[in-house]
């Protein structure tokens, strides 16, 4: 894998890979992830995954920037097996338009479809986390069909609330928390993205894969919901 390394302040490193944005270069991403995680360096923190990119927190008084460079291009060259992962496959509820999906419409008018049609659409895809980022467990979630890509609204919310699912431009997600945003809001799920009290406090990882399910608004307020949150392993192959 080829990547430039790039100081971010005194105690993080970001390295942004080589390539265009795709599920191959998330799995590459995922692999490295992997061997950080093997490699197990006390002085490193965390990393967080992105798009294109993995930046990673050392601590700066035991280690400096010139030895987590030499320690990251370690890493890489670890050889260790891309071994069989299993992805898991998340189902999402959703109640699409209305007081829950004010933007449904606008999709809609934007892309010369019916408000059905948009629903339909955005229902029958799967989508691939590439990350979570701007507000804690926001899912940025690729694959949405271009058929109902819709540029951000023009003046953000003051306020979207907690599991308003929206799309900007290509890309569908789920707001974690109540927020201020600019994403079209096409509906709502009633499942919680964010739980601070959890010890895995996050819904979603990277490289989980994600699918969406219509229900009544009916449904929605009884529970709001009293299904079960469906979570299942696929076998995603070789991770390469």
């Amino acid at each position: 894998m080829h990547f430039t390394l790039h100081a971010m302040g005194d105690s993080a490193i970001k390295v942004d890979f080589d390539g265009e944005v795709s599920p191959e270069l998330n799995r590459d991403i995922q692999f490295f992830c992997s061997k950080l995680g093997c490699a197990a360096i006390p002085d490193i923190v965390e990393w967080v995954p992105a798009f294109d990119s993995v930046t990673i927190y050392y601590r700066p008084h035991r280690l400096s920037y010139t030895e987590v460079c030499d320690k990251i291009y370690q890493i890489n060259r670890m050889n260790i097996d891309r071994v069989e992962r299993k992805s898991r496959l998340i189902s999402i509820p959703v109640v699409y338009g209305g007081k829950y999906g004010p933007d449904l419409g606008r999709v809609a008018e934007s892309n010369k479809l019916s408000e059905d049609e948009v629903i339909q659409i955005h229902s029958e895809q799967e989508y691939l986390v590439f990350m979570l980022g701007f507000l804690p467990g926001f899912p940025y979630l690729g694959g949405l069909n271009k058929q109902i890509a819709t540029p951000r609204l023009d003046e953000p919310r003051a306020k979207t609330v907690a599991g308003s699912v929206g799309i900007a431009h290509e890309q569908t997600g789920i707001y974690p928390i109540d927020s201020p945003g600019g994403w079209n809001i096409i509906g709502k799920t009633a499942l919680t993205l964010f739980d601070r009290e959890k010890e895995d406090a996050f819904l979603f990882r990277a490289g989980d894969r994600v699918t969406f399910y219509e229900i009544s608004e009916s449904e929605f307020e009884k529970q709001a919901w009293s299904g079960e949150l469906v979570v299942e392993e696929v076998d995603d192959g070789k991770a390469d």
